[in-house]
């Protein structure tokens, strides 16, 4: 078990509220039916009587009880909805076209519907994603050497002063102020979850964040002002390294992150980031655990601000910290962000259970 489950009262209460706190950390087992659900599952909800709680889909299964085929506790909540998966299949398509709402209407779907999945999944609307994904393709070009009319175009951005204008926005700089020859440079680094970037120097990460971070644009001017020459673009050997890592975490084969870092902070803050990296993968803690494990039991709100302060994503793993009644509190990649990563470790660390019960 991950955390102290909190009373089966408060857990009915959230299941009849569909309280998405606690998605992916708590499963209903509905002895009436023999099935389990997330809490936020649209089914009729059972009495109260009827319903168990528990912390995992593995103790769900040993229980007896069977996956439910609404809420699908088994697949990342996103990936339910039929909507989301087809819009997305659309964008890796044609990852350069310039979406609008008529487009959307015209394939049959209700806009209000549309905003209100993309924005409860993943932060953001369809809209705004595509428009990411079309920075990103303008990105790829500038780290090739390409000019900022080539990757305005290949953005399929109308203007240059838009695409000027949507690159600072994202990124906090211009794009003509990024150099190929930088003593730190940046890198666009997709993922499952949404795209990154990556900034680093000849030795060290610096800053790996998602994009639709919102303090990234400041996040990356803070750098830009501390390093002489100014903020590049391209990657290093610890980008290269960051990615194939990566590449390995999110295909469940392996937890561990090994690329130097360099942390902006003070003592306190590297304190609490250090504490951060000797949490397992597949286990979560409090901010009261990491202040006690500090030596500084009372100072719970400021680990909570230094948790929020990192920008190394992922590999410091400030998504791993959750409240004290299990719920998945604040995370600037955002809660679905948050609760996906946290199914992907159990995912880790079932797969390195399992030998270990094969010979037993």
């Amino acid at each position: 078990m991950l955390f102290d489950l909190p009373s089966d009262d408060l857990l009915y209460d959230a299941l009849v509220a569909r309280d998405d706190r606690y998605d992916g950390q708590v499963f209903v087992c509905v002895h009436s039916t023999g099935i389990f659900c997330r809490l936020t599952c649209p089914a009729r909800k059972p009495l109260r009587e009827n319903c168990t709680f528990r912390a995992t889909v593995g103790e769900c299964i040993e229980a007896g009880f069977r996956a439910c085929k609404r809420c699908h506790p088994l697949q990342a909540a996103a990936q339910n909805d039929p909507v989301i998966t087809d819009l997305l299949a659309r964008l890796d398509d044609r990852p350069d076209y310039r979406w609008s709402e008529p487009d959307i209407a015209r394939l049959g779907y209700d806009l209000s519907t549309v905003r209100r999945a993309f924005k409860r999944h993943f932060g953001m609307t369809f809209l705004e994603m595509a428009r990411q994904r079309r920075l990103r393709e303008g990105f790829e070009t500038l780290a090739l050497g390409g000019s900022v009319m080539t990757a305005q175009l290949d953005a399929s951005f109308e203007s240059p002063s838009a695409f000027r204008a949507a690159f600072a926005k994202l990124l906090g700089t211009a794009p003509s102020d990024l150099k190929s020859d930088g003593l730190m440079r940046a890198t666009w680094i997709p993922t499952p979850l949404g795209d990154m970037v990556a900034v680093s120097s000849a030795s060290h990460l610096h800053l790996l964040e998602f994009v639709d971070r919102k303090g990234l644009p400041t996040e990356l001017k803070k750098l830009q002002a501390h390093t002489a020459g100014g903020l590049g673009i391209g990657t290093f050997g610890p980008t290269e390294q960051a990615k194939a890592e990566l590449d390995d975490y999110f295909a469940a084969r392996s937890g561990r992150f090994e690329t130097p870092l360099a942390m902006h902070g003070t003592d306190f803050y590297k304190r609490v980031w250090q504490a951060l990296q000797t949490i397992p993968a597949g286990e979560t803690r409090s901010y009261g655990d990491i202040a006690r494990q500090i030596g500084q039991p009372t100072a719970v709100r400021a680990v909570a601000r230094a948790n929020g302060s990192n920008q190394i994503a992922l590999i410091i793993p400030c998504h791993r910290v959750i409240g004290a009644d299990g719920s998945l509190t604040g995370y600037a990649g955002g809660l679905w962000r948050k609760q996906r990563l946290i199914e992907i470790e159990r995912d880790l660390k079932a797969a390195r259970l399992s030998p270990l019960r094969a010979s037993a």
